[in-house]
């Protein structure tokens, strides 16, 4: 019996001292980084740049994989799947992962199953129509959908992300009935815009070449305030309706991750956000630093896990 008890102490101690090694050399070999949304997206560029960014401080490679899918959910849960918490297999984790699980059934714990290692950036929402679109303001929209209820149709990325809360609550505030119709990419999206197969999207700024192209135009910012590249366009607020999206992202890993490791990673993406390269991509997508250490970050992710319960219960969302 003895001789099991050292035998188990043995490898006890053993096992510490490898993880103790790993997490003091970590990173050995490349990271891979899932990206939630789809290729050539705004935050699939903006990650891209930070993880060539924290590159620099870690000495190896960051790839970035997209993962698109669920409204944003399907990369942590490939994450959770698919890797062990050795901090070699990260995921962006969006903001609509803690309100996805008010809504439907979902294959992880938002709250227990994540570390949530640091907030990065805010996105910046507009809503567009195609060009031949009869709607020169969000006002006119506006007034369109009142008089014809059901009759248009808007894209987002999915159900229950942030686009989708927003226009539903300016359905709710203007007595609109409209139809939500979202689509699993920006491009599928802003095709089915052009191609006039739908009415309106509603999505994060990345179509700025389509807007110069004059293929679509933007109706009004969804955000609190307007923006550098098209600074005579309006806020949605400014027009008159109290609505202002705002949805952030992070990057996290599994649970149960070294502290060492992730204040390594922390660190790295830290530094990352003064790179001079990532700012300019930032800047270019019309992004908005919304920087929070790992400690904030958990803390920030439990107090909107609970925000998000009331909206989904406010819009009865819950299927």
């Amino acid at each position: 019996m003895l001789h099991e008890k050292l035998l188990v102490g043995y490898l006890a101690s053993s096992l510490l001292l490898a993880a103790a090694a790993c997490a003091q050399n970590y990173p050995e070999k490349n990271i891979t980084l899932l990206h939630a949304y789809s290729p050539g997206s705004s935050s699939s560029v903006t990650l891209r740049a930070l993880g060539e960014a924290a590159a620099k401080t870690l000495g190896k490679k960051i790839v970035v994989e997209d993962k698109p899918g669920a409204g944003g959910a399907l990369a942590p849960t490939y994450m959770l799947k698919m890797s062990k918490p050795d901090g070699y297999t990260l995921s962006q984790l969006p903001q609509p992962i803690l309100r996805i699980p008010h809504i439907q059934k979902v294959e992880f714990d938002v709250l227990s199953d994540f570390t949530w290692i640091i907030r990065i950036v805010d996105y910046t929402y507009a809503l567009v129509v195609r060009n031949e679109a009869p709607w020169r303001s969000i006002n006119e929209l506006v007034n369109y959908a009142k008089a014809n209820p059901g009759k248009l149709t808007y894209a987002t990325s999915g159900v229950g992300v942030t686009m989708h809360m927003v226009m539903e609550e300016l359905a709710l505030m203007n007595g609109i009935r409209w139809v939500h119709a979202p689509h699993r990419t920006t491009a599928d999206m802003m095709n089915a815009v052009i191609g006039g197969h739908i009415d309106m999207v509603a999505a994060a700024v990345s179509y700025a070449p389509l807007v110069e192209a004059g293929k679509i135009r933007v109706l009004a910012i969804l955000g609190a305030n307007r923006i550098k590249r098209w600074p005579d366009i309006p806020t949605a607020k400014e027009m008159g309706y109290d609505v202002n999206a705002s949805s952030s992202y992070g990057i996290g890993g599994p649970k149960g991750m070294d502290p060492k490791i992730v204040k390594t990673l922390h660190d790295a993406f830290r530094k990352g956000l003064d790179d001079p390269d990532f700012i300019k991509t930032m800047e270019q997508y019309d992004q908005v630093r919304s920087y929070l250490n790992t400690q904030d970050y958990t803390r920030w992710a439990r107090d909107q896990y609970t925000a998000e319960k009331l909206v989904v219960e406010r819009f009865g969302l819950k299927q």
